[in-house]
């Protein structure tokens, strides 16, 4: 799939907005890799993103802008590797 260049300027910004440690929009999401009641991890422009909490839903994700909005109590936002998407898949596929 090939994006214009308007259409890429949008997909590589990311941002974060909490309100009140029960709503946070998040811009820039590639990829949701998992997520429960407790955790949603997902891929962003600056590498893997974990949000912990009690209570979680997705309660809006677009694929085409790269916008995910999660609600519940929120205590914890941890940034991983940036490169860690593609090694942990290439490892994965020398396992299988």
């Amino acid at each position: 799939m090939n994006m214009t260049d308007g259409q890429n300027n949008k997909r590589t910004s990311h941002n974060l907005i909490m309100e009140n440690r029960n709503s946070l929009t998040i811009s820039g999401v590639s990829d949701l890799d998992s997520f429960d009641e407790h955790s949603v991890v997902m891929f962003t422009e600056l590498g893997e993103l974990t949000v912990r909490g009690h209570d979680l839903h997705i309660n809006e994700m677009s694929v085409d802008t790269g916008e995910l909005v999660v609600s519940g109590e929120i205590t914890a936002l941890i940034y991983g590797d940036k490169e860690r998407k593609s090694a942990s898949g290439f490892v994965a596929k020398l396992f299988r």
